[in-house]
């Protein structure tokens, strides 16, 4: 696939590229245009494995896996993360009918118009770049999660430590990469038009590490069903 690059994240009407991409899961290439004509898909971007938010989102969209299928909606996660790392955290860490595919250079994020944010000593210019300040100013509150509302760096560390995360040479790799790299659903028809999307970029960074609930994603996964 070339490497497509736009300049905002694609929007309800928009039509989605063809990605093609190694599959984690099963062998072979994944290609959304295999979709076209035949079924709507979620197309779930996410940063690496290394990200513990990302681990999170990655476990909820697969735990929708089965209801979306009910309505005839295939269900793709997309990670930042080598294939044999990815292969082998998913060995690990099973999530039943999870269909994944690795990009490791971020060809797909690109093509659908999420940014790579640059972290700066004092200049923001959100989506594209922002102030460490600023990011240390955006607390993460997760109940249940993190024992109180935590500064994005902390938060993460915390995540990782909680959950027995070790950082591989790999996983290094990616996150001095993609440290920025803003996630993003979209939810696309049979003819591969975008109907439903929900990424980090709106709202100034108040959505970081935010994702959709079940309940609105499978109300949008019923109106592009039906």
């Amino acid at each position: 696939m070339s490497d497509r690059h736009v300049d905002a994240p694609l929007q309800p009407g928009d039509r989605a590229p063809n990605i093609v991409l190694d599959a984690i899961t099963r062998e072979g290439k994944i290609a959304l245009e295999d979709y076209r004509g035949h079924s709507p898909i979620l197309v779930g971007l996410f940063r690496g494995l290394h990200c513990p938010f990302c681990r999170r989102h990655i476990a909820a969209q697969a735990q929708l896996d089965g209801a979306l299928r009910g309505k005839g909606i295939e269900s793709l996660t997309v990670v930042n993360t080598p294939i044999d790392r990815a292969r082998l955290y998913f060995r690990y860490h099973p999530l039943p009918n999870l269909l994944a595919a690795s990009d490791p250079d971020r060809i797909s994020h690109r093509a659908f118009g999420l940014p790579n944010i640059e972290f700066t000593e004092n200049e923001t210019e959100w989506p594209r770049k922002v102030a460490m300040d600023v990011v240390m100013s955006m607390n993460v509150d997760m109940p249940g999660e993190l024992p109180r509302p935590m500064p994005r760096p902390a938060a993460a560390e915390y995540l990782n430590n909680k959950d027995g995360y070790e950082m591989t040479e790999a996983d290094q790799r990616m996150a001095a990469a993609g440290t920025g790299q803003l996630f993003g659903q979209f939810l696309l028809d049979r003819e591969g038009i975008v109907r439903w999307t929900f990424t980090e970029v709106p709202d100034g960074g108040q959505r970081m590490f935010g994702a959709p609930s079940p309940q609105e994603l499978m109300s949008a996964a019923s109106r592009v069903a039906s």
